[in-house]
C-alpha cells in the first residue's frame, strides 16, 4: 500500500502507484477540476507525476502561490507557441517567470510592433480556448539536440548541448508546439485565462553584448480576472507616479547622457534632498552617532585587504596616478575602519557609532540604470557601529526601533523583515556565522516583529537583516539593512583594549536606514505621487497677488514666512489669479496664499490647500500655526 499524507493531517492509502491527478480526483471532483499540480514532499510537480511510495502531498490550485507560478510559467510557453504559429521563422530561446509575470526571448528578422503584440495576445487567447493537453516526455540529451536542430531551433539546440551528455532532458508539448523545460506545467492550456502582453525590449543572447540582440516580450498572468485588472490598474497608477516623469514636471532633477547613471539636481530637487539629509543628520545626532567623512579615492591595496577587490572588482571604477592603482569607493566601511584605528580604543569607548553621508560609485550596467532609483553615483546614510559581542543585541534592537520611527515619519508604516543568512562564498568560520545569525534573529524577536529567512542571501562577510517598505501601491522596496560582521575588523587589523588589557577585534555592525538617498527620494516621490508632505516639499507655500497693488504686501508676507524657517516664494507675475492657482496646483504645492486689496487692508491671507481645498481667509498668524503643526506632525 502507498500512504499519502495530506496538509490537513488526514491519510489516504492506495494499492498501486497513481498520479497526483488521480489523488485529487479521489478527494473530490471540485478539487480535481481546480488542480494545477501537486507538491510532493515539498517539491512542485505536474498532475501527471506518478507517486510510487509514501509521501506528503498538497494539491496545488490557483489559490496557492505555487499555482500562480505554474500559471505564469505555462503562459510563457503559450506565448512562444503563439509566436511560432504567427511567425514560423522566429526562433525561441528562453522564457522564465519573473516578478508579476514572465518573458520570452525570440530571434526574429524584424522588430515586433505594438500591432504584433496585439496579434500574439489574440493568438494566445485562441490557443488557450482549445484547452490542449500539456504533455511531458523525456529524451536523451543528444537525441533532444538533434530534434531541435531538425526544427531549425538552433538556440534550443545550443542550450541542450551545454547539458552533460549522460543526462536526459524533459520536453513539454501543447498542440504543435514543443519546448525544452524542466517543468512543471498546468495540465492543459485551458487553465490559462487571465494574461496580457506588456512590452518588447532588447536582450543579448545569454546576456553577453557580443552576442545577437534578441527581442524580449514581457507579459503578466494572474489567477483571476479581478487580480489581472487590479495589477493593470496599479501599473497605470504607477505610471502616473513615475519619479522620472514627476522629476521633470516638478523641475526636481534630470539625467544627462554626458554622465550616465548620475543625477543633476535642480534647486527644488536639492531642497528636497537637503530635507532628507538634514533629517537623517538629526537622527545621527540624537542617537549617539559621530559624523565622519572619508575620501572618494582609495588605493587598491585596501580593497584587496578588505576582500572587496576580489568580490566587486567588475563593479568598481578605477584610476591610476604615479604608477599606483586606485578605486572610487563602492562603499564606506573600510574607510570607517581606518578612522577607528586612529588612536588606541578602549572597551569603554564601545559602542562607537560612526555615520557618513558617503558618496559611492558602482559601475552598474547601462541596461540596469533606472532614473534615480538605480544609478552609478549615489550617497548613503551609511553607519558603522564598533562594539563587543555583548553589545550586538541591544544595538540591533535599538536600531530596529529607530528605523521604524524614521520610516513612519516619511509616511511608511508597513515594513517587512528578512534575515539573509550565510552564502556559499563567504569568509570567516562557521562558529562566527552562527553567532552573527543568532544575534540578528534574536534582536528581531526582542523587537517583537515577525521575520522570514532568506537562506544564502547574506553578504560574503556576514549575515544581514533587510528592511523592506511597502508603498501606497503595495510595491516593495528594500531600503534598510543591519549586518553583523566579525571579519572585516580582523582583516583590517582594527582592535580595542578590553577590561583585562587584552587586544581584541571589535564586531562591526554595518547599517543604513534609507540606503541610497537618490533611490529613497525616488521612492518618496512615487509614494506621495509628487505631492510631498509639507515638511519635505521643496516649496511649502507660494504667495500670489491679484494686482500690482498688493506686491509690497506679498513681499512682506514672504519675508515673514522665511523668517519662520519656511520655504516660501512670491508670484508677482502679471497673470490672472486663476491661472496662477492652477499652475501652482499642478506643481503640487502644499499651500497657496492669495492676497487682494481686502486681505492687504485686514492683514490676512486667503488660504488654498493642496487638493483644491479653499480654507478661506485667516490672519497670517493662524496660517503660521496651521503650517507649523503640519511640519511638526510630519503631515
Amino acid at each position: 500500500m502507498i500512504a499519502i499524507q495530506l496538509p490537513d493531517g488526514s491519510r489516504r492509502e492506495f494499492p498501486a502507484p497513481l498520479s497526483v491527478g488521480d489523488v485529487a480526483a479521489s478527494i473530490g471532483a471540485g478539487l480535481a477540476k481546480a488542480a494545477l499540480g501537486g507538491k510532493v514532499d515539498g517539491k512542485v510537480v505536474d498532475l501527471s507525476h506518478v507517486i510510487a511510495h509514501d509521501v506528503q502531498l498538497a494539491i496545488v490550485t490557483d489559490k496557492d502561490a505555487d499555482g500562480l507560478e505554474l500559471i505564469r510559467h505555462s503562459t510563457a510557453h503559450l506565448l512562444a507557441y503563439a509566436v511560432k504559429e504567427l511567425y514560423p521563422d522566429a526562433q525561441v530561446t528562453i522564457g522564465p517567470v519573473i516578478e508579476n509575470g514572465f518573458y520570452y526571448d525570440f530571434s526574429y528578422k524584424r522588430p515586433f510592433t505594438p500591432e504584433d503584440l496585439a496579434a500574439i495576445e489574440a493568438k494566445m487567447t485562441e490557443l488557450a480556448r482549445k484547452d490542449e493537453k500539456v504533455v511531458r516526455r523525456v529524451l536523451p540529451r543528444d537525441e533532444a539536440v538533434a530534434h531541435f536542430k531538425a526544427l531549425g531551433e538552433n538556440y534550443k539546440a545550443e542550450i541542450i548541448g551545454s547539458i552533460p551528455a549522460d543526462q536526459d532532458v524533459s520536453l513539454y508539448a501543447e498542440g504543435r508546439f514543443e519546448d525544452l523545460c524542466r517543468g512543471p506545467h498546468v495540465p492543459s492550456t485551458g487553465k490559462l485565462k487571465h494574461f496580457k502582453l506588456m512590452k518588447v525590449a532588447g536582450a543579448y543572447w545569454r546576456g553577453d553584448h557580443r552576442n545577437e540582440m534578441l527581442q524580449r516580450v514581457y507579459g503578466t498572468a494572474w489567477a483571476t480576472k479581478d487580480d489581472l485588472q487590479k495589477y493593470l490598474t496599479m501599473l497605470e497608477e504607477a505610471e502616473k507616479r513615475d519619479h522620472r516623469r514627476l522629476g521633470k514636471e516638478l523641475d526636481l532633477f534630470h539625467m544627462e547622457e554626458a554622465s550616465p547613471g548620475t543625477v543633476f539636481w535642480h534647486p527644488k530637487g536639492w531642497a528636497l534632498w537637503q530635507q532628507v539629509e538634514q533629517y537623517m543628520r538629526r537622527i545621527y545626532q540624537d542617537n549617539g552617532y559621530q559624523e565622519v567623512k572619508g575620501p572618494q579615492i582609495v588605493d587598491r591595496s585596501l580593497w584587496e585587504k578588505s576582500g572587496h577587490w576580489e568580490k566587486y572588482r567588475e563593479a568598481m571604477f578605477t584610476t591610476e596616478s604615479e604608477k599606483r592603482e586606485y578605486a572610487l569607493k563602492p562603499m564606506n566601511c573600510p574607510g570607517h575602519i581606518l578612522i577607528f584605528k586612529q588612536g588606541v580604543k578602549s572597551y569603554r569607548d564601545l559602542p562607537l557609532r560612526y555615520g557618513e553621508f558617503g558618496q559611492c560609485h558602482r559601475n552598474e550596467p547601462s541596461g540596469g540604470l533606472h532614473g534615480i532609483m538605480r544609478v552609478r553615483a549615489f550617497t548613503q546614510d551609511d553607519g558603522h557601529i564598533f562594539c563587543t559581542e555583548d553589545q550586538i543585541l541591544p544595538e540591533c534592537v535599538a536600531y530596529t526601533e529607530l528605523l521604524q520611527k524614521v520610516y513612519k515619519d516619511f509616511g511608511f508604516s508597513d515594513i517587512l523583515y528578512k534575515v539573509a543568512t550565510r552564502p556559499d562564498a563567504r569568509i570567516g568560520s562557521d562558529e562566527l556565522w552562527d553567532k552573527a545569525e543568532h544575534a540578528l534573529m534574536e534582536s528581531l524577536r526582542r523587537a517583537g516583529v515577525e521575520y522570514v529567512i532568506a537562506p544564502g542571501d547574506g553578504a560574503f562577510y556576514g549575515p544581514k537583516i533587510e528592511y523592506t517598505l511597502k508603498d501606497a501601491l503595495g510595491r516593495e522596496w528594500q531600503c534598510g539593512t543591519m549586518q553583523v560582521d566579525f571579519n572585516m575588523t580582523v582583516r583590517l587589523d582594527a582592535e580595542f583594549v578590553d577590561e583585562d588589557g587584552q587586544h581584541k577585534n571589535p564586531v562591526m555592525l554595518h547599517r543604513a536606514i534609507v540606503g541610497s538617498l537618490e533611490r529613497f527620494i525616488g521612492i518618496l516621490i512615487e509614494q506621495h505621487a509628487g505631492a510631498l508632505p509639507v515638511w519635505l516639499a521643496p516649496t511649502q507655500v507660494v504667495v500670489a497677488n491679484i494686482t500690482d497693488a498688493q506686491a509690497d504686501y506679498v513681499a512682506e508676507i514672504v519675508k515673514s514666512l522665511q523668517k519662520q524657517g519656511l520655504r516660501a516664494s512670491a508670484d508677482l507675475r502679471n497673470e490672472k489669479i486663476t491661472y496662477k492657482i492652477r499652475q501652482h496646483s499642478m506643481q503640487k504645492l502644499p499651500y497657496i496664499l492669495v492676497v487682494g486689496d481686502k486681505e492687504k487692508a485686514n492683514g490676512s491671507v486667503a488660504v488654498r490647500a493642496r487638493g483644491n481645498q479653499d480654507l478661506g481667509v485667516m490672519p497670517l498668524q493662524d496660517f503660521l500655526n496651521r503650517i507649523s503643526a503640519d511640519i511638526t506632525n510630519k503631515v
